[in-house]
């Protein structure tokens, strides 16, 4: 059982926000060098990404079940059913994987220039997903074994993963989109695509050979008892599904969110891509106190130790917030610089900045709810957690629709939705769990 005390809640969360904050400076290098290759490789290159990672996220819903029944289990003290669990999330998600591969490789280029506007972003999109869509392959085996060590709380394993991604990332994405006179050509979007897919699959590897090697497969036997079993499947899906398909709506609706803004204009794209960059600084504190709130609440329901979460929820409230200042400052005091570093072209910076300013506070909200949001998550109750998701995304789809195609408001107003759908998040993530019995959730 983990401890409540600050520092055990940073020494879990910390190597998670670092993890996070290596893969936001990654999609922040991208983004830099094909802003400067190409607007419309960059521009591209940010929709497909969305595609790629609302696919992603889907099967990552999958693996926070995963993560909440072996905390669970742990707080139970039943070490016997964590081998059972893991080996059946393998074989699930495998099979999950391969089916949305197919999807985003080969229905996925027949639909985009059905709602693209511009001929010239959908081909680049699908250039961009005929290479990337393959990393799809390598989550049957890397998020199975993130959620075993996300449960324990041994989340430097994670970390390094994440490094080993981060770097080779880096490295092969300046290599590949630029090429080397003379030895490598210039890939360009393609370039971009290709380095991402081999990042993942080196960290893959390591994290396969890691928990070969580790004492906690023999602690927990997790290949003794691999295997899939039908108990843990159904468990897996009750707790799962639902997070499979938040975990896809969520990102589905700001897919289509930049959709509509590709349709106003390219100019408004490009400026919304520049705030995407840099969106995922300030999910950095707020993901890695997320699966830490996840974690401890499951490890603590499953102990029957209730009065602890109150203050478990306060102090990861308190941390979130002083860890959104330390990663997302620059939003509210230096934004230009921000913006400049990713796209130095002068038309877009004053404007992008200008929005990036005004978002910063809707996510000292997100950081606030989260909490609350991801207690639901933690408890077991992921239904009512994909109510609360999917009528949040409901209103803020609502919202956007209203803004884009009704109002034809500014791309500045446009934004606002962000207040929107983190206010509705909060509203209703709070309501449930004052007004619900949602601690005796069993699984």
């Amino acid at each position: 059982m983990l401890s409540y005390n600050y520092k055990t809640i940073l020494s879990v969360a910390l190597p998670l926000m670092v993890s996070s904050f290596i893969q936001s400076i990654v999609m922040i290098s991208d983004a830099a060098f094909l802003s400067r290759y190409d607007t419309v490789a960059f521009d591209a290159c940010g929709n497909a990404s969305l595609i790629y990672v609302t696919i992603f996220m889907a099967i990552n819903g999958l693996t926070d079940g995963v993560q909440i029944l072996i905390a669970r289990r742990i707080g139970q003290d039943k070490h016997h059913a964590i081998g059972r669990i893991f080996g059946t999330s393998v074989f699930t998600i495998g099979i999950v994987s391969v089916l949305l591969f197919s999807f985003l490789y080969f229905i996925i280029p027949t639909l985009l220039p059905l709602y693209t506007k511009h001929p010239d972003l959908a081909n680049a999109q699908i250039e961009f997903l005929s290479v990337r869509s393959y990393a799809l392959l390598f989550c049957m085996f890397s998020l199975p074994i993130q959620a075993f060590f996300l449960a324990i709380g041994k989340t430097w394993v994670v970390l390094i993963s994440a490094l080993i991604i981060a770097f080779s990332n880096i490295l092969l994405g300046y290599l590949l989109i630029f090429g080397v006179p003379n030895l490598i050509p210039s890939l360009g979007i393609k370039g971009a695509a290709l380095a991402s897919t081999i990042a993942e699959l080196l960290g893959m590897i390591f994290l396969i050979v890691f928990l070969f090697f580790s004492k906690e497969r023999k602690i927990y036997q997790m290949f003794h008892h691999f295997a899939f079993q039908w108990k843990s499947f159904v468990e897996l899906m009750k707790i799962g599904s639902p997070l499979f398909f938040q975990g896809f709506i969520a990102l589905a609706a700001w897919t289509i969110f930049f959709t509509w803004i590709e349709q106003m204009g390219k100019f408004e794209l490009t400026v919304s891509q520049n705030i995407r960059s840099f969106y995922f600084l300030a999910f950095v504190p707020i993901l890695g106190f997320a699966a830490t709130t996840k974690t401890y609440v499951s490890q603590y329901i499953g102990k029957a130790d209730f009065d602890s979460l109150k203050t478990i929820q306060r102090r990861i409230q308190l941390l979130t917030i002083l860890f959104l200042f330390v990663f997302f400052h620059g939003a509210l005091l230096y934004p230009k610089f921000m913006i400049t570093f990713i796209n130095p072209e002068e038309i877009y910076i004053h404007k992008s900045a200008e929005i990036l300013r005004f978002i910063a506070g809707s996510f000292l909200i997100f950081g606030l709810i989260s909490v609350k949001f991801q207690t639901v998550n933690g408890s077991g109750n992921t239904i009512a957690s994909f109510l609360i998701e999917f009528f949040s995304i409901s209103i803020y789809l609502l919202s956007s629709y209203l803004l884009i195609k009704v109002w034809h408001a500014e791309i500045f107003w446009v934004w606002s939705v962000e207040y929107i759908y983190f206010g509705a998040l909060g509203i209703l993530s709070i309501g449930y769990l004052k007004l619900f019995n949602w601690k005796t959730k069993k699984i």
